[in-house]
């Protein structure tokens, strides 16, 4: 029987590196939409999941679009010696480029870095460990069942991770044996909540009790998952918690009360609306469908076009 740590090597294999923020996200994403497309009345946390991690996505992308700057400044050139005329030309050029756009690239810097090398990368690393934490699971559920859960979770994993998946399990085996027992839906629908709970009170408060003020109130106007492509169904951190609780940082989506009141109130509610009129061909299964084919978003798009635009212009 493979351990959890040989379930999360298997996964880990096959995505990016940890230095590759954007594509690695992608593929995490990737791995959360095709488990709820293949099991849809089953594995439900991982369709909130993809979404969620999307939202991360972009904004990842967008610290790709604001890191690129930094590539105009030239480094390390090589010993005169060691240089042909075409090189010292290159790096004259480079140097009076540098002079050039020292001050705007400095200031973008200054502007950027706390969030770009701080919050978003404790925003990254939240991503991360939750696919760690409970990715895993998903995987070794699907291809072991509930014995594989029972032999891997950790001592305080037992009251959310292991009964979580206890309850979908159960549900699973209720709706085996009789496919209009509600209580058996019930059950597997508790079952995912519980895995919501765990990853959000047990997991990322670690990444996020150490974000700035700036990162905190910029993570609560962006707390939003878009489930079809409609206003409608669109939970949104900043409508539950009030324009002037947003402004002030009476709330936060960084508080886990305030985030779990957010989660019961507006995001299980509409994710309820969505997931049960959920069919092949409709909104949300055509996003998914993108999201598990790891199609790249506009912003995502648009780093990749400026960092080989800087590159020339720096002549790198």
């Amino acid at each position: 029987m493979p351990t959890r740590e040989a379930w999360q090597e298997l996964l880990e294999q096959r995505l990016p590196p940890l230095t590759a923020f954007v594509a690695r996200n992608r593929a995490i994403t990737a791995f959360y939409a095709r488990w709820y497309l293949q099991e849809p009345w089953l594995f439900k946390w991982s369709g909130m999941a993809a979404f969620a991690s999307d939202q991360v996505g972009l904004a990842l992308a967008l610290a790709e679009v604001l890191q690129s700057p930094n590539d105009l400044l030239a480094k390390g050139a090589p010993s005169a010696q060691e240089r042909s005329l075409l090189e010292v030309g290159r790096d004259l050029y480079g140097q009076l480029l540098t002079l050039a756009l020292f001050l705007p690239v400095s200031l973008h810097d200054a502007m950027s870095r706390q969030l770009l090398l701080s919050d978003l990368e404790l925003l990254k690393q939240g991503n991360d460990a939750i696919f760690a934490d409970i990715g895993w699971a998903h995987a070794a559920y699907a291809q072991g069942g509930l014995r594989e859960i029972e032999a891997n979770v950790r001592e305080g994993e037992r009251e959310s991770l292991l009964v979580g998946f206890r309850m979908i399990d159960e549900g699973a085996h209720r709706l085996a044996k009789d496919e209009g027992d509600r209580e058996a839906v019930a059950l597997i629908s508790q079952g995912n909540v519980a895995l919501l709970r765990h990853e959000q009170l047990n997991t990322l408060p670690t990444y996020f009790d150490r974000m700035s003020d700036l990162g905190r109130s910029l993570a609560s106007v962006g707390a939003w998952m878009d489930f079809e492509g409609t206003p409608t169904s669109v939970p949104w951190f900043g409508s539950h918690a009030g324009a002037l609780s947003l402004v002030s940082g009476g709330k936060s989506v960084t508080n886990p009360a305030d985030r779990w009141e957010w989660i019961e109130r507006d995001v299980l509610p509409k994710w309820a609306q969505v997931d049960g009129a959920y069919h092949e061909g409709c909104a949300m299964h055509r996003r998914l469908a993108a999201l598990a084919a790891e199609s790249p978003t506009a912003l995502s798009q648009t780093a990749g076009i400026f960092r080989p635009i800087y590159r020339a212009l720096s002549l790198k």
